[in-house]
């Protein structure tokens, strides 16, 4: 069977914020695997689906929903300012987010989001 394989996968080793970071970026069918770890672990697994708002269906809204780990409010917060660009840029396909940082700071999630788009897949 010749042509595109069927997962495509890209990883990544940056420092960031002074701390060694790895991102895998992962493509499947219907979903985007984003794992960012700087422990070397998956962390919190965090599913981010677009949802249609009646009023402006180019742009859907990202529900988060913690699958594994800690479910605390700023997360939701931390997962939606990092993926959102991919699930935009991917077709609004559906994120899941595998995150173990020790910085979630404005700036370490603006280096981060370099980060996964140097391993873009979608």
């Amino acid at each position: 069977m010749e042509g595109r394989p069927l997962v495509i996968s890209k990883q990544r080793r940056e420092v960031v914020c002074g701390v060694p970071t790895q991102v895998v970026c992962t493509a499947f069918s219907s979903h985007i695997l984003v794992l960012v770890t700087q422990f070397g672990k998956m962390g919190t697994l965090i599913a981010l689906e677009p949802s249609t708002v009646a009023s402006d269906i180019s742009k859907p809204m990202l529900t988060t929903r913690v699958l594994l780990g800690q479910d605390e409010p700023l997360i939701h917060v931390f997962a939606k300012n990092l993926v959102t660009f991919v699930s935009q840029e991917a077709g609004n396909r559906a994120v899941l987010l595998a995150v173990a940082t020790r910085d979630r700071s404005l700036e370490g999630v603006r280096a981060l989001k370099e980060v996964i788009q140097a391993c873009r897949v979608w």
